[in-house]
């Protein structure tokens, strides 16, 4: 359920995961202003003024790509960060890179971070074209005062996806440490672990931190824990879901 234009209070609540009386303690607070047609008028929200938000209050942004990855059901969610095909995300990876590239502490790095979450996100769309089980395309967001990106699709998964080339594999964690370590030969969706590799090196060798999940499988992959060994998540991810620090 994408939002766009004007969002009622309820649905706004929604998004952002809290109850319709929090977003009218937190209008008076004047911490999220809402806006009224008069002053007894229902209270309603644009989507920029809940993307704004989003970005500068990290825990809320995750929380909604959480619900958006694992609930059974959609959830509401803006268009702001919704990339229904590869075109809507090249786009607006390139807007993030160009944002990227206006912080100095980043001079060195921005077109290694870019590469990474376009490696991320094209592996979704490359790999699931066709065969989206529910919701296709992506959740793309990022908080720039939590130095952080997030990354998620509804998608078929690292071991549905590597099956296809590699049929011995047998559980989650096996699928997660052949994407991120071994050579994978053949074409089209088969290819899915070769620019895990990539993404490992370019993580491991800089300050990032990247946090991988799927299926019931995680991997943390930084400067210190540059060793791939997966390990079981008590709940299940259907696709993928990702963040990377920076």
């Amino acid at each position: 359920m994408i939002k766009t234009g004007k969002i009622n209070i309820k649905q706004a609540a929604e998004i952002l995961g809290v109850n319709p009386e929090t977003l009218r303690r937190w209008d008076r607070a004047k911490r999220l202003l809402a806006h009224r047609d008069s002053p007894t008028a229902h209270r309603y929200y644009f989507e920029p003024d809940l993307a704004d938000f989003l970005a500068d209050n990290y825990k809320y942004l995750a929380d909604l790509a959480m619900r958006w990855s694992f609930s059974k059901e959609p959830v509401q969610v803006l268009s702001t960060f919704y990339c229904p095909d590869s075109f809507v995300f090249k786009a607006r990876l390139v807007r993030l890179e160009s944002t990227l590239l206006k912080d100095e502490t980043l001079s060195d790095i921005f077109s290694l971070i870019t590469a990474v979450v376009g490696e991320i996100g094209n592996n979704s769309f490359d790999h699931n074209i066709g065969n989206w089980p529910n919701i296709p395309g992506i959740f793309f967001s990022y908080s720039l005062k939590a130095r952080k990106i997030i990354l998620a699709d509804r998608g078929l998964g690292v071991l549905t996806t590597l099956k296809r080339a590699k049929p011995d594999l047998a559980t989650d964690q096996e699928a997660l440490l052949a994407a991120f370590t071994q050579s994978l030969s053949g074409r089209g969706p088969e290819k899915r672990g070769n620019g895990l590799k990539f993404v490992r090196k370019v993580v491991s060798a800089n300050n990032l931190d990247l946090f991988f999940q799927s299926g019931q499988a995680s991997v943390r992959i930084n400067k210190k824990t540059d060793k791939i060994k997966p390990v079981k998540e008590s709940k299940y991810l259907a696709g993928c879901l990702v963040t990377l620090k920076y």
